[in-house]
């Protein structure tokens, strides 16, 4: 009789503990992120519907002085069953996040990213423009808390809003950020305030590009989220000759190489073939394999808006910006602010003379 033999068991397969621990941990990671997200946007949309329902059935209508005292019973007895979260002021700001933020669907969106605390930073926003322009910059730029306050506080708006001419322009800009769309106009604020340069009112091409580069992690702030330093003095070279661009960033958002040109001077023709020229090396000899083209930026003390509109300046993807070295008070915000860059001009050519002047 033959002996069936028995196969021999096969060792048990060797369990990666380091990598099985780094994948449950991202497990839990990721759950508590998703509980997390959801509980924010479940708490923002509440208090979304309650500031709804407050503001329809008890302060409209005329109703005014019955609503605010039947607002503070109602608010006081939430407020005892369910903590201070739902005092008479959190349940007057809920109201006020209903009357700011009216579009469900938009609060809806916001709150997948945005926390109450967000919120809460945005509603003392009076201009609706200038709200939706936060609201939608902090989801995209992912800021946080500290970061947006930041943001209001340099009054950021106003700076990318200075140089827009109507309100149409500056709400397609906002549709186009809810689209998820970055475009070169949202990126590339006019005019830069270099103030936190250190710039006095006489300032040269050297001096500014200098500073420039002393603060570059402050620069790029200001410019927008994105930005990375590449080069200064970028060498071109073409046959025999050596070319500089001033300086040279690329922006992820947009994908691109971005040429910056300073300039002491007001706009000229010619300051348009410099940047072209530089733009074509760039995109023969720099710009990698599933970029867009490069773009360019110059700054000069006053853009003339007649010569950029002459020469189309957006269709050749070239940005005219105007430097100010001194923030203005809120007020002048409103203006162009020739005049102050005007009377920098005769500052630096008043010092020009009196340099001549001396022995």
């Amino acid at each position: 009789m033959r002996q069936t033999q028995t196969a021999e068991p096969e060792p048990p397969t060797v369990v990666d503990e380091a990598g099985l621990l780094a994948d449950l941990r991202a497990l839990i990671q990721s759950a508590r992120q998703h509980v997390a997200t959801v509980a924010n946007a479940t708490q923002t949309l509440l208090y979304w519907h309650m500031g709804w329902r407050l503001l329809k059935e008890i302060l409209q209508d005329g109703r005014a002085a019955y609503g605010k005292r039947i607002l503070a019973t109602v608010s006081r007895e939430l407020a005892l069953e369910f903590g201070r979260g739902f005092n008479y002021a959190a349940v007057n700001r809920m109201i006020q996040f209903f009357q700011s933020f009216p579009d469900e669907a938009i609060v809806s969106t916001l709150s997948a990213q945005l926390s109450w605390s967000h919120f809460i930073e945005l509603l003392p926003i009076k201009d609706p423009l200038a709200r939706d322009f936060y609201a939608e910059m902090c989801r995209i730029e992912h800021w946080d808390v500290r970061t947006l306050r930041q943001k209001i506080g340099g009054m950021l708006f106003q700076r990318t809003a200075l140089s827009r001419n109507t309100k149409a322009v500056i709400s397609s800009e906002i549709a186009n950020l809810r689209d998820g769309r970055m475009t070169p106009d949202t990126v590339f604020r006019d005019p830069y305030f270099l103030d936190f340069l250190g710039l006095k009112s006489a300032y040269s091409e050297r001096d500014l590009e200098s500073a420039i580069l002393r603060e570059i992690e402050s620069f790029l702030l200001e410019m927008g989220a994105g930005f990375s330093f590449v080069a200064r003095q970028k060498r071109m070279s073409v046959g025999k000759d050596d070319f500089h661009l001033d300086l040279l960033f690329y922006h992820r958002h947009l994908r691109r190489l971005v040429a910056i040109e300073l300039k002491l001077e007001s706009f000229q023709p010619a300051h348009v073939g410099q940047m072209e020229f530089y733009l074509r090396w760039l995109d023969k000899h720099e710009r990698a394999p599933g970029e867009e083209s490069p773009i360019g930026l110059i700054l000069c003390a006053a853009a003339d808006t007649e010569q950029v509109e002459l020469f189309q300046l957006d269709a050749k993807s070239i940005r005219v910006s105007e430097y100010l070295t001194e923030l203005p008070p809120m007020v002048l915000l409103q203006t162009r602010l020739h005049q102050a860059i005007e009377h920098a001009r005769e500052q630096v050519a008043r010092r020009q003379t009196t340099r001549e002047r001396q022995p």
